[in-house]
């Protein structure tokens, strides 16, 4: 009876250390839990709550949406998601997020960081 308890922990501890050597390959597979990463918060869906959220700065001001009483629904939520990981995991404010996202999208979407494309057959008369 002990050789199989021997045996089982030894094959378990054999698997979780090879698990844990090649998690960079397996792991962007599995599918996102909310919570692995940092605790859940609920994203705010108005824009005051945008403001109180600190998805608002001097250079990107929501305060007029509020005070001119614009019902919408608030800012992008899959934005406002991304945006969010970029503050928590890189520890920037509001403003360098956006800008990092901002340009994240850019190079998906094959435009430059100065806004122009960078496809090779443009043209641009300026």
């Amino acid at each position: 009876m002990g050789y199989i308890l021997y045996s089982t922990v030894f094959f378990s501890l054999v698997l979780s250390t090879v698990l844990y050597i090649t998690r960079a390959q397996w792991l962007p597979h599995m599918p996102y839990i909310p919570g692995t990463s940092f605790l859940y918060s609920r994203l705010p869906s108005s824009f005051s709550s945008d403001i109180e959220a600190g998805f608002s700065s001097s250079a990107f001001d929501l305060s007029g949406n509020v005070a001119a009483g614009d019902s919408r629904a608030g800012l992008d939520n899959s934005s406002k998601r991304e945006i969010q990981k970029i503050m928590k995991n890189r520890r920037v404010n509001f403003d360098e997020a956006r800008r990092i996202y901002t340009e994240g999208r850019f190079a998906k979407n094959n435009i430059g960081p100065d806004g122009l494309p960078r496809d090779p057959k443009f043209v641009s008369f300026s």
